[in-house]
């Protein structure tokens, strides 16, 4: 049998642009005599398309592209991921299926059985659970399908979940000689490794090949990276697609000839996620040009880097807004930083603005918070210039807070928080250095400037100030911020096991729940964590647990 896995962007809600690119692999599949095309979850309408699915309309027109889908199936099987209504009783009013689609007729649907409600999942406030795991008869072989979840839970990787049920092992009793996996999978660190041996317990104990379609592409805040496999009857790993890109991975399960295998290294992909991010995030939403605060620093020239990638140098400008307390080197590196990257830098120095903004205020600037306001107070000021210009040209702002300072509010509301889009803000600051390195490793350049890798973190808003004058070293700060917000250890296990001092895990601690009123108004942000601030964590602001 002969597989061509499709891996594919789609758009969400572009069901017209959505079933262009199936008939285009369907297409292609027939053209290299494949019996089956193998599609990703959802990839009609695009995951997620959250409550776009409360529209019926939406779910009407879906069902109307499948008939033209049905219909362009001429000697070939497709299996396309889709929402369908539930028109059965139930406590939801739609499944999340996969369409099995053959030779110019609709076989009929396997509907995901478990359907996830952790993190930035929750597909039971729209779906009702798959009730039947079908056996299709394609081509002589005996063939199971499931949908993303479906796979998982038979890993055992997640111990937070327990549906109660496990597909693969329903499928054991069947004896199938193939499984097709129709997965929309987000990207987060070490998601490829994770879900290649998910595939491979799957293999071992239904003795059969494992086909993943992985999505790939950027909708909203959540990056999909592809990275399709195919996994054979041996538990041997024969072929993983390509990353951050569309592919179509052709798979003759008869003759194996060549073991394609892509290599992962953590820093390249997590690079090439925030490219991709920011590329579909742009391009799905029609805007061209971007505009971010260059201010000297290591945060802002990452950001400028990877602005310039997705968008191209020639659609990107910096603003540089040096103050009273702007040392010359900051100036400085600014332009020449934005100068290596080939993009446009303006320079608006915000001296005066501030003299008329303390004049205005001076009675009122009084007592111990004078200089934390005055502080503020800029920052504010250049996030007011940068949605001026922002207004102005029509260029979407991009925010250049990385997750160490979200973490802990070590950021202006208003101020450096202004933005469309927070390209770093699920980046710790010691993965915002790694990845400075890794660009000049890579390039065997100075692409990001060796003066801003080596001076001390600054916000540079009082005369010779460094982040260690407000928070501990960066590396106790992200330890403190992934054992707490993404394994939620408590602070006596974080303090014991990592020999920091109890006060300072404490203190840091609530300054992350502090700060959670700041990070709930600032802009939506890239997700590449295990544990975003931005989508799939939900704590109240008003609370007093911590």
């Amino acid at each position: 049998m002969k597989v061509l896995i499709a891996q594919r962007n789609p758009i969400v809600g572009d069901l017209d642009g959505n079933r262009a690119k199936i008939l285009e692999s369907l297409n292609h599949g027939r053209k290299r005599k494949a019996d089956i095309v193998l599609f990703s979850e959802m990839v009609l309408c695009g995951y997620p398309p959250r409550d776009l699915l409360f529209h019926r309309s939406f779910i009407d027109s879906m069902m109307i592209h499948l008939e033209h889908l049905v219909k362009a199936s001429t000697g070939i099987t497709a299996i396309v991921g889709m929402v369908r209504s539930n028109v059965e009783r139930g406590e939801r009013k739609l499944f999340n299926s996969a369409a099995v689609i053959h030779d110019g007729h609709l076989l009929g649907f396997q509907d995901k059985w478990l359907l996830p409600t952790y993190d930035l999942f929750n597909e039971r406030r729209y779906f009702e659970p798959g009730k039947e795991m079908k056996i299709w008869d394609i081509r002589g072989k005996r063939v199971g399908i499931t949908i993303c979840e479906d796979i998982w839970q038979h890993s055992h990787h997640f111990t937070h979940v327990n549906y109660g049920r496990d597909p693969i092992s329903a499928l054991a009793e069947c004896q199938i000689d193939l499984l097709l996996n129709l997965s929309a999978s987000p990207y987060q660190m070490q998601q490829p490794y994770v879900r290649k041996n998910v595939c491979i317990k799957a293999a071992s104990t239904l003795q059969c090949p494992i086909l993943m379609c992985c999505q790939v592409g950027a909708n909203d805040q959540i990056i999909f990276d592809g990275h399709s496999l195919y996994v054979d009857t041996k538990r041997e790993v024969c072929h993983i697609g390509k990353g951050f890109v569309e592919d179509e991975i052709f798979v003759n399960l008869d003759d194996i000839k060549d073991v394609i295998l892509c290599k992962n290294d953590v820093h390249t992909d997590l690079l090439s996620a925030l490219i991709l991010g920011v590329k579909d995030y742009f391009t799905k939403c029609s805007f061209k040009k971007a505009l971010l605060g260059i201010s000297g620093g290591i945060d802002s020239s990452l950001v400028a880097y990877i602005a310039a990638q997705a968008l191209g140098p020639n659609n990107i400008i910096g603003i540089s807004m040096p103050s009273y307390c702007t040392p010359m080197q900051s100036r400085n590196d600014a332009k020449e930083q934005a100068k290596r990257l080939q993009i446009q830098c303006i320079e608006i120095p915000i001296i005066h603005p501030f003299d008329s903004f303390l004049h205005l205020l001076d009675p009122y600037l009084q007592g111990e918070k004078r200089e934390v306001a005055k502080e503020n107070l800029q920052a504010r000021i250049r996030g007011t210039i940068l949605m001026a210009l922002s207004n102005m040209f029509g260029y979407i702002l991009l925010s250049t807070g990385n997750k160490s300072e979200l973490a802990v509010g070590y950021s202006t509301l208003y101020g450096d928080m202004c933005g469309g889009v927070g390209v770093i803000g699920d980046v710790t600051k010691t993965q915002v250095y790694e990845l400075c390195h890794h660009i000049n490793k890579v390039a065997n350049a100075e692409v990001i400037l060796h003066t801003i890798l080596q001076k001390p973190p600054s916000a540079e808003l009082r005369p010779n100030q460094v982040d260690i004058d407000s928070l501990p070293p960066y590396d106790i700060v992200d330890r403190v911020l992934k054992e707490h917000v993404e394994n939620y250890l408590s602070i006596d296990e974080i303090s014991e096991r990592y020999k920091i001092p109890y006060e300072q895990v404490i203190e840091l601690i609530r300054r992350i729940y502090g700060a959670e009123y700041k990070r709930r108004q600032g802009p939506i942000t890239l997700r590449t964590s295990r544990k975003s601030f931005g989508i799939g964590r939900y704590y109240p602001i008003v609370q007093r647990w911590f």
